[in-house]
């Protein structure tokens, strides 16, 4: 279990939390600008991870102005008594006309956009949504700013699957076409990055330790 790392010297340490279960999720559709809220599930996934990341000291806690990563970010914000941050950066990618709908039926009506989307989504987007190397500039600028605000500590970022797994990739010098098929981002999860005077290095990845075993393996992976 992650939580119990402690940062030395001037290391910058940056967990970054994917929410928590939603009703889209569960049904497995796209879920993107869609705003849902927490099912009652990804509410106990927000509070088993402020039960156990309440514990380390906190620089900063970041979050994605979607109502799903706001609930998921709550519970850890009050225990340590700090206030959200929104960053707009950092929302879920954009799955334009796709949104709600399942694989199948994205196949059925755009079967060309899904065929070059699913072959690189690096340059290709969802009907009239965007980009991952879209995603990638605008998540990055605030991965930027944060860097420039904490020089070393703990800061947490609450953000989405795609978003969280196109910044690593970025973060990392992995092509970001490469990210549905290069790293996971299961619900509730966190991904561990240092940065440190060699720069960025994967120190966790989705890790759920924190989840009770009967919520763990909730659809949405």
């Amino acid at each position: 279990m992650q939580a119990s790392q402690k940062y030395s010297g001037r290391t910058l340490r940056i967990y970054f939390v994917r929410h928590g279960q939603t009703s889209l999720i569960r049904d497995n559709l796209f879920c993107g600008t869609s705003n849902p809220e927490l099912t009652p599930a990804g509410q106990r996934m927000a509070e088993s991870l402020a039960r156990v990341y309440g514990r380390l000291k906190w620089k900063a806690i970041y979050s994605s102005p979607q109502r799903r990563a706001i609930q998921t970010a709550r519970p850890i914000a009050e225990k340590i008594g700090r206030r959200i941050l929104i960053e707009a950066g950092l929302r879920e990618i954009d799955y334009g006309r796709w949104e709600g709908l399942s694989d199948a039926q994205v196949r059925r009506r755009w079967k060309r956009d899904f065929l070059r989307w699913t072959a690189d989504p690096g340059s290709n987007a969802p009907t009239g949504g965007e980009t991952a190397r879209e995603v990638a500039a605008r998540a990055g600028k605030v991965c930027d700013r944060i860097r420039k605000r904490h020089r070393s500590g703990n800061v947490m970022v609450i953000s989405h699957k795609a978003t969280i797994r196109i910044l690593i990739c970025h973060l990392l010098g992995i092509e970001v076409g490469r990210y549905r098929y290069r790293l996971s981002a299961p619900l509730a999860g966190v991904s561990i990055v240092n940065f440190a005077a060699h720069g960025p290095m994967l120190k966790s990845l989705g890790d759920t330790a924190h989840l009770p075993g009967e919520i763990r393996k909730l659809s949405g992976g």
